[in-house]
């Protein structure tokens, strides 16, 4: 398993530090968040003048949007700037509220996930849905329904939000969606907020072992949201999963 970081950041100074920071703090990559990629989505070439070429810099974009017309044109280009910059995946976060869908809402979300993620693996992108709290795919039987119907399209599974969801079992759900899964953000929570890595109450140690026992192969990825400090949140965050978790 290869160890990615994903922090928002606020400005592009922040952004520099970001970029320059992840790789002497021990990790193999990054997933970007859309603002620190977004400006460059009409021309791809700008971003690698901006930032550099190294393909580490985007392991992932994660993308937040709808599945309108609009929406679904908009999840085209970023898979288009994906594969121009060489990330291997696109993390759709579905920008829907969870209240009100149904069954056949979450098929139909499927299918047009899966002409997108189709085209995409044509172009060597995979395609990866984002579970949030209060979006469409929240609760454990939503995780059925919609992958029953989806094909070419992965789960990146979110440790914080799934207990923010009020899914406690975790390891069950990673062992029962295991031939999905293909991305992991480990993300800590406790009393409704966000926390580092191992200031939080969510079971890592239980979370790995699960991963291990599936031979999950992918990324894992340090969803570092909390209100820390960059510095501190790449830190920490590598302290906890070697110290801990034995990932060097």
């Amino acid at each position: 398993m290869k160890i990615a970081f994903s922090k928002p950041t606020r400005d592009l100074a922040r952004q520099r530090e970001l970029f320059d920071g992840f790789g002497p703090a021990g990790y193999a990559g990054l997933q970007l968040k859309g603002n620190q990629y977004a400006g460059h989505l009409a021309d791809p070439p700008s971003f690698a003048a901006a930032w550099g070429d190294d393909p580490a810099l985007t392991s992932a974009l994660i993308t937040m949007g709808t599945l309108d017309n609009d929406g679904v044109a908009r999840l085209r280009q970023t898979i288009a700037f994906a594969g121009a910059t060489q990330a291997e995946r696109v993390v759709f976060c579905h920008d829907h509220p969870r209240d009100g869908v149904t069954p056949a809402d979450l098929r139909s979300f499927a299918r047009t996930l899966s002409a997108v993620g189709r085209d995409a693996a044509e172009h060597g992108v995979a395609l990866s849905l984002h579970h949030h709290y209060q979006q469409p795919v929240m609760h454990y039987e939503d995780f059925g329904v919609f992958f029953s119907a989806a094909d070419h399209v992965g789960l990146t599974v979110d440790t914080a939000h799934l207990a923010k969801s009020g899914i406690t079992d975790i390891p069950r759900l990673i062992r029962d969606f295991a031939p999905v899964i293909d991305n992991v953000h480990l993300k800590d929570y406790a009393d409704g907020q966000w926390r580092l890595l191992g200031q939080g109450t969510l079971d890592f140690p239980a979370i790995l072992t699960a991963l291990r026992d599936t031979s999950y192969p992918g990324w894992l990825c340090v969803d570092e949201e909390s209100d820390a400090t960059l510095p501190d949140g790449l830190k920490v965050s590598r302290s906890y999963l070697r110290d801990t978790l034995a990932l060097d």
